[in-house]
């Protein structure tokens, strides 16, 4: 089974500093933050499916004030193949496509902290997506 992108869009962005003091804290609490990444698809037409990569900032404790950060990057591809092959379909979704954007999300990602004053912002340059993919399984 083989795909192609047919396009890619940012869906939903959301950059949210709600304070001066969120903004000097900033820094020093970005530790206190771990990036999460989440993968839906919607089938879209016959042999079309969206595929959506969330990436966003999420607080480990709750004890401060937060920023509030994510990334909804669509991604439209078509499938060359038999849809029921739940195996290679799968794959395609949660392993190859996000292996394929993330570099481009993660630089919008980068860009907007850049933006705003933020130079020291750490987000892993590449994921093992087929690593999650295998962890996923295996629970």
């Amino acid at each position: 089974m083989n795909y192609k992108i047919v396009a890619k869009y940012i869906k939903d962005l959301k950059f949210e500093i709600p304070s001066p003091k969120v903004f000097f804290l900033l820094e020093k609490n970005i530790s206190n933050y771990k990036v999460n990444i989440d993968i839906k698809s919607n089938q879209f037409k016959d042999h079309v499916i969206e595929v959506e990569t969330t990436l966003s900032l999420n607080p480990n404790t709750s004890d401060f004030e937060k920023i509030n950060t994510k990334i909804v990057f669509s991604t439209i591809i078509e499938i060359d193949g038999d849809l029921n092959n739940k195996n290679s379909l799968e794959e395609i979704i949660l392993i190859k496509v996000p292996n394929e954007i993330y570099p481009e999300i993660r630089n919008l990602f980068v860009l907007l902290f850049e933006k705003s004053g933020f130079n020291k912002i750490k987000i892993e340059k590449s994921i093992d997506f087929k690593e999650l993919y295998l962890k996923r399984t295996i629970q």
